[in-house]
């Protein structure tokens, strides 16, 4: 059988090129989704400044929520600090330290605040944190006055020198450098032990909601305790460790797994790997599965007489249905081992956008391994064997006699079951479509792609029928003087309808894809700001993120300013939302704003029920929809799991209609007291009356001030404000428009040279060459004219729908651009790739043609 595959595949290689460049091209894109989810499940982070700490312990930065995959959670969540002397006490530990993060800035000689770390929110730390720098070099003397530190040995500061210090909020005060400390990711401002813990409210007789408590716990092992040495003492202490404190939630981590207690924003990079590549993954599949099997169905259509006539000499149809399998198989074999390794690199490439994006830490690598290829080489050739042997279905069930007689046309009536199939298909695509009129987020949006595409399947399914009909009532319309290449072009659309509607498929897919999935993105962008720009009442906001927050004292600064009439902090942070759905326990992550009363000075959530006004103490306001499908309306109590893994219980005061500005939950600042990483507001929204006065109270303002900037409220009209995701979403659409259109080239060549002897019989029966490539044009101009109305068909409903969702209109927002680019795209395809085999095989003496057949 497989000698038989090979000469078969040796005499169609024209053909199987269409199905190599699939599987090629499917083969990368499923391989780099594998690497993107394997990365979000494994991948980990260098300890980095934890380099030499045997064993860290800290809090669990993950919910867990039943039967599904854990939630990142980005908010430090702390350690109590009492713990640091009893593990101190264990056997085998040298050293114990309670590691603590807050901001922490320098200030230069022309008063602008200088990051001191990586992070500014957590660049600030005590002496005793050195001990956990892998291999530290220090410089000079520990600090220990409280007008004294330690920078790290790139920062600028000598020895001795006096440098400004911007900490946690407070006013610059000046410092006098006692050390220089390098050191992998020493990068930082290192205060006596005790100033830290008074600078960062941990204290233990502190009144701060984080007093006594630290960041995490580093231990230093002593490398010949117990009866070994090296990691296995430290695997023992650390099982000691565990022992220790055992039911009290916190991790105990040792070697690789130490970087993940390094920034808890890593684990909601790696969570959003794993959601990133869930969310791709059905639409690579999916698109990846038909080109495969359109190429496929090409290929294998080219060779129905060589089936039929072994069907003739007494092959069995399993015989036929396997032998088309294995030669398919063949030919996906020499395709994957290049598309594989096309996808780790593919792989690599997203992760730079992603980190350029700040998406990812830069940091964070992608795990390679084998399982990605083999979960590709899995996926590709189970689709390419259930392609082929549907593609040979027909012929091989045939008797054999109708097999030969039917294996140079195709059959006169399509299939009923498969048009009925298609028709439901895009039938149920429209009612999918209704998705967004009732559900005005990001989620319900998603659908309005995903039902285009079911469109475009049942497109494919139902085609043949509908080319044949359309074929047929276009030659009854034909009027009698046409010319003979437009007669034989609608002819060929008539009698070759399954042909036909194989490369217009793709064709239209491509259309639906490029049209709903951008045009999707810019839809969502469009409202998302036109919610944030209606409900911001502010004209500026003040930030600082050179200091990791606003510096306190800054509202009432800003208030002072002739012309301010208001200004409220807020902030952003992440909540997991628990609720009931049918009765079983559910959970969601979601964005989250901070506010306070008076925040309804400067924004307008919409508000249709309660006020902001209430916003405070232990209660929410929540947006329209969340509110609906949760039964979460006033006065309703839910519970929430915040930002640090603390689980609370807030009263609904509010329920607000611009939820997709503004996130589905707004918390109060007392609620959220205590439970983000700095504790600082991250920005401050202020409302004037709009004279250039008071705009020039505030940049004056900001210029007196060390790390404090000024900017406007109104969103960047060139996009620059836009989203992350929407230029990862739409990178993805020029990838995988690629390989569609790659795809359909490679498919419409094939199909175009295996009508070769076609244009031999015609050209023997008189028919000039220039008849022929009128002919092939004309027949160019259908496919594309029919590829253009099917995918703005199939596009129209659920791309109306979604602006009337969003917008409140029934057209979707996006560039004017895009729909003349993607009619050019498929009309100079659709021309190139007939145009050109068609010259090629009109360069062939038609005698040489027939016999080549």
């Amino acid at each position: 059988m497989l000698h038989l595959a090979l000469r078969m595949a040796a005499h169609r290689i024209t053909a199987l090129l269409a199905v190599a460049c699939a599987v090629l091209g499917g083969a990368a894109l499923i391989t780099t989704t594998d690497v993107l989810a394997e990365s979000g499940l494994r991948s980990q982070l260098p300890p980095g400044r934890l380099g030499g700490a045997d064993v860290v312990v800290a809090a669990d930065q993950e919910f867990h929520p039943s039967g599904d995959l854990p939630v990142a959670l980005p908010e430090r969540a702390t350690v109590p600090g009492r713990l640091v002397e009893r593990l101190a006490a264990l056997p085998g530990v040298t050293d114990a330290v309670g590691d603590i993060g807050f901001p922490a800035a320098l200030v230069d000689g022309r008063g602008q605040a200088v990051p001191a770390g990586g992070d500014p929110r957590t660049a600030g730390h005590g002496w005793s944190s050195t001990k956990l720098l892998a291999d530290a070099r220090v410089t000079g003397r520990a600090p220990s006055g409280a007008h004294e530190v330690a920078v790290g040995a790139g920062a600028g500061p000598a020895v001795g020198e006096t440098v400004e210090v911007v900490a946690n909020g407070r006013p610059a005060v000046s410092y006098r450098v006692t050390a220089l400390v390098d050191a992998p990711d020493a990068d930082g401002v290192y205060f006596a032990d005790a100033t830290a813990a008074g600078l960062a409210g941990r204290d233990a007789g502190g009144a701060g909601p984080r007093a006594g408590t630290v960041d995490l716990i580093g231990l230093r092992v002593d490398e010949g305790a117990g009866d070994g040495a090296g990691s296995g003492a430290g695997e023992r202490v650390a099982d000691a460790v565990r022992a220790e404190v055992a039911g009290t939630g916190l991790k105990v981590v040792t070697g690789a797994d130490r970087g993940d207690a390094v920034a808890p924003g890593v684990g909601s990079a790696r969570s959003l790997l794993i959601l990133l590549a869930g969310s791709l993954g059905g639409i690579v599949l999916l698109i990846t599965g038909f080109v495969v099997a359109g190429a496929l169905g090409v290929t294998i259509a080219g060779q129905r007489r060589d089936l039929a006539l072994m069907r003739a000499v007494g092959a069995t149809p399993q015989q036929i249905r396997r032998l088309a399998a294995t030669q398919s198989t063949v030919v996906a074999a020499v395709a994957l081992m290049p598309g594989v390794a096309a996808g780790y690199l593919l792989a690599g490439r997203f992760r730079e956008l992603l980190a350029d994006r700040g998406v990812l830490p830069a940091e964070l690598p992608l795990t390679v391994g084998p399982l990605p290829a083999l979960a590709t080489l899995l996926l590709v050739v189970a689709a390419v064997q259930l392609s082929a042997r549907c593609a040979a279905w027909r012929t091989s069930r045939m008797p054999a006699t109708e097999a030969v007689a039917e294996s140079r046309s195709e059959p006169r009536t399509p299939s009923r079951t498969r048009t009925g199939a298609g028709l439901l298909l895009m039938l149920g695509a429209c009612a999918l479509s209704a998705v967004p009129l009732l559900s005005r987020t990001a989620l319900g949006a998603s659908v309005t792609s995903i039902a285009g595409i079911l469109a475009a399947i049942g497109l494919a399914m139902a085609g043949p029928a509908l080319v044949r009909s359309a074929g047929e009532a276009a030659v009854r319309r034909l009027r009698p003087g046409a010319a003979a290449s437009t007669w034989l072009a609608l002819a060929n659309v008539r009698a070759y309808a399954l042909r036909l509607s194989g490369v217009i498929s793709p064709l239209a897919m491509g259309v639906v894809f490029v049209l709903t999935y951008t045009l999707t993105q810019t839809t969502v962008l469009a409202a998302t700001s036109d919610d944030t720009r209606t409900g911001t009442l502010a004209q500026y906001e003040l930030t600082a993120p050179a200091l990791g927050g606003l510096p306190d004292g800054t509202l009432t600064a800003v208030r002072e300013v002739p012309g301010v009439r208001a200004a409220a902090a807020a902030q952003a942070t992440t909540v997991v939302w628990e609720y009931e759905e049918l009765g079983e326990p559910a959970a969601e992550s979601a964005p989250a704003t901070i506010l306070g009363p008076d925040a309804r000075d400067v924004v307008d959530l919409g508000v249709t029920d309660g006020g902001l006004d209430r916003l405070t103490g232990a209660t929410v306001a929540v947006s329209a929809e969340a509110a609906r499908t949760r039964g979460a309306g006033i006065g309703e109590r839910i519970r929430l799991v915040l930002g640090d893994g603390a689980r609370v219980d807030a009263r609904v005061v509010a329920v607000y209609d611009r939820g997709l500005g503004f996130g589905p939950v707004v918390l109060s600042r007392q609620l959220a007291a205590g439970h983000t990483t700095t504790g600082l507001d991250q920005r401050a929204l202020v409302r004037t009356d709009g004279t250039l006065a008071a705009q020039a109270g505030l940049s004056a303002l900001a210029a007196d001030r060390p790390g404090l900037a000024v900017a406007g409220t109104a969103p960047d009209a060139a996009g620059a404000d836009a989203p992350p995701e929407v230029w990862i979403n739409l990178a993805l659409v020029v990838v995988l428009l690629g390989y569609l259109l790659l795809s359909i080239a490679n498919k419409l060549v094939a199909a175009t040279a295996q009508r070769r002897t076609e244009i031999a019989a015609l050209r023997l029966v008189g028919t000039t060459p220039r008849q022929i490539l009128a002919m092939m044009r004309r027949e160019a101009a259908v496919v594309a004219a029919a590829a253009l109305a099917a995918g703005l068909a199939l596009s129209a409903v659920p791309l109306a729908l979604l602006g009337q969702g969003f917008l409140g209109r029934p057209w979707p927002a996006g560039p004017a651009w895009l729909l003349p680019a993607v009619a050019a795209t498929v009309v100079a395809t659709a021309y190139l790739t007939v145009e050109l085999p068609t010259r090629h095989a009109l360069r062939t003496p038609p005698a040489d043609g027939l016999r080549a057949a």
